[in-house]
């Protein structure tokens, strides 16, 4: 009469089988706890019960053990089984020897079949929840890729490979994004809620994360430790500035990211929609950095108040519109970058017949003009106004370099 259960229970074992977000061994404990849950609640006990697990072929056995004893010593049929009933099943038995028979659990009624599927359908469930929380928590910034399958107003939902529910909100995508059903979209995970045990995934594609992410799979340098991304300010879809620096002197970090012709860094233009991205050397000396971050103006002079985190930053009347940018893009990323609040003048008092010591780089080696841009020397004139001893010091450069330098310099103004 039992039997009639049996396609539930095969049913039930069929639905676990296709999930693929729990673990083998974790699914045949779950299913065993459920089962001697059931006969714990009929029996009072388990103890005895075998219980074998096959998840593969959708099937399960269960086996009891019972002690043969005299026919008027049987207390608990459970546990226990009487001679004359054992010698049923093999005369061979003689009391005291154990026996153990295959046990129909569908013979245990419909109410044991439905408790046994209501705790697996619970438990499975619970667990699918804590695999999935666990899964992506240890994703929590890193990329990952999932098939756009719903758009709505306020947020787009995808599907990762094993159909789990992914959310990249309206104001995590970047303004230039379109967004269509069954394409593939890659994106970071900022967050992962678990509010009741109903996890969420949160994506983003304008964090600075997603940014850096893109640059460690398209620039293996990166990837490998050997070029360091120290920041990153971004206005997503419009512009980014990215700061690197290299431990290895041998290595051009700008031109490691940059990539021959532009094909390293074109791949992540591409998946921002054409952001377009400065990337500067980074350096701790912080007026060469706000010099850098406000490239392509070349500037005059620079005053830094660190205690206000602010920067006076002085540049030719036609270097301003350059260093401010489209609609001021320019000059908030700088200031995103360096932390610095940075004001720009108009520099009415340099001669008009000022040069910039990037413009003697074919009589000047660069590693010279770097050390005068760190001490706020950007023009001829800078240094020329400076003290000889003073150059040699905080520059900290040979005197027959500083003399050389201050040669070329004034000669580039006496020949005038």
């Amino acid at each position: 009469m039992g039997r009639r259960h049996e396609p539930s229970m095969i049913e039930t074992f069929a639905d676990f089988k296709e999930n693929k977000n729990v673990d083998r061994m974790t699914l045949i404990s779950v299913l065993e706890e459920a089962f001697r849950n059931v006969i714990s609640k009929m029996f009072g006990s388990d103890e005895n019960y075998d219980i074998i697990i096959n998840p593969d072929k959708g099937d399960f056995e269960i086996w009891r053990n019972r002690e043969v004893v005299p026919d008027d010593k049987l207390e608990d049929s459970n546990l226990q089984i009487s001679l004359t009933e054992a010698q049923k099943i093999d005369p061979d038995y003689e009391v005291g020897e154990e026996i153990t028979d295959a046990v129909d659990f569908a013979g245990f009624g419909r109410r044991a079949v439905l408790n046994l599927r209501q705790t697996l359908a619970s438990k499975i469930m619970e667990l699918q929840k804590d695999t999935l929380y666990a899964k992506y928590k240890d994703q929590v910034g890193q990329i990952v890729s999932g098939e756009i399958y719903q758009v709505w107003k306020k947020e787009i939902l995808l599907l990762d490979d094993e159909g789990n529910e992914l959310i990249l909100p309206k104001s995590e995508q970047i303004p230039g994004d379109f967004f269509r059903k069954n394409e593939s979209r890659r994106a970071v995970v900022v967050k992962v809620d678990n509010l009741n045990n109903n996890p969420k995934i949160i994506l983003s594609r304008t964090s600075n994360l997603f940014m850096q992410r893109l640059f460690e799979l398209e620039v293996p340098e990166i990837h490998d430790g050997l070029i360091t991304i120290k920041r990153i300010a971004r206005i997503p879809g419009e512009r980014a500035k990215v700061a690197v620096e290299s431990y290895d002197d041998r290595i051009d970090p700008v031109g490691a990211c940059v990539g021959m012709k532009g094909a390293r860094i074109h791949g992540i233009v591409r998946e921002l929609c054409n952001e377009n991205i400065d990337v500067i050397n980074y350096t701790s000396n912080i007026s060469l950095f706000i010099q850098r971050s406000l490239s392509p103006a070349k500037i005059s002079s620079i005053k830094i108040r660190e205690e206000e985190k602010k920067a006076e930053v002085y540049l030719r009347p036609e270097e301003v519109s350059l260093a401010i940018g489209k609609g001021g893009l320019n000059i908030k990323l700088a200031s995103m970058l360096t932390e610095y609040t940075i004001d720009v003048f108009r520099d009415i008092d340099i001669d008009g017949e000022d040069i910039y010591l990037d413009e003697f780089s074919d009589e000047i080696e660069m590693w010279i003009i770097e050390a005068l841009k760190n001490i706020s020397c950007y023009t001829a004139k800078n240094v020329l106004a400076m003290n000889r001893n003073e150059i040699i010091e905080k520059a900290d450069l040979e005197e027959s370099t500083v003399d050389e330098v201050l040669r070329i310099l004034k000669a580039e103004f006496e020949e005038e």
